[in-house]
């Protein structure tokens, strides 16, 4: 039996350094990220591989693309890190999808705003402004998404997952086709309950030199 490519000592970078080269490697990161085992050990390899499959999908995302599947099931984890790595994975492989994978799994994604944890919705929301700049094509289909999160969302941090929406309409306002409904949507946040997402309204009126 051949060994195995990845080690217990091994940081983040090295096994996102391995994974871009080495397709058993890039198995057993997927695999290791799938064991049940909660020890500290298995904890801390999984949590590594969590990181360094974040930072090549960012940097190479080409690698992961073969991949697409995996993330796409990993949605459906019980393990909300699982989840929200997934969300992020899958958003920075729009900027590769030539076989148009996410358009199919379009439902499938934005359901996960409904997410009872805050983590999950709050980065649904917060990498869509990297899915239209992908997919401009969907930018109308998103917005309508992210101005209802009022009713799709429900988690407590409610609040909190409504600033990551300012924040993604702030990555692609530009070129959004129905901006009066996002100016309204955001205007409607200046006084939220999470500092956070006040901060984040002020910034984007700012930036767009919007009058509140």
């Amino acid at each position: 039996m051949a060994d195995p490519k990845l080690n217990r000592f091994m940081n983040e970078e090295e096994i996102a350094s391995i994974i871009r080269e080495d397709e058993k490697a890039l198995s057993e990161a997927k695999e290791s990220l799938l064991v049940k085992r909660d020890d500290d050990l298995c904890s801390c390899v999984k949590y590594n591989c969590l990181k360094a499959f974040l930072a090549v999908s960012e940097e190479t995302p080409e690698r992961l693309y073969s991949s697409f599947d995996f993330f796409v099931k990993l949605l459906d984890n019980e393990n909300a890190y699982l989840r929200f790595l997934a969300v992020k994975v899958i958003a920075n492989l729009t900027e590769v999808d030539g076989q148009n994978k996410f358009n199919e799994i379009f439902s499938k994604y934005y359901s996960m705003l409904g997410d009872k944890t805050s983590i999950v919705p709050a980065q649904v929301a917060g990498v869509s402004g990297i899915i239209v700049n992908s997919k401009p094509e969907l930018e109308k289909k998103i917005t309508n998404k992210l101005l209802d999160v009022e009713k799709l969302c429900e988690s407590r941090q409610k609040e909190l997952v409504k600033g990551y929406a300012v924040e993604a309409f702030g990555e692609y306002f530009k070129k959004a086709k129905e901006k009066d409904r996002i100016i309204e949507f955001v205007k409607r946040q200046k006084n939220s309950e999470s500092p956070t997402t006040r901060k984040k309204v002020r910034e984007f009126l700012k930036r767009e030199e919007i009058n509140i």
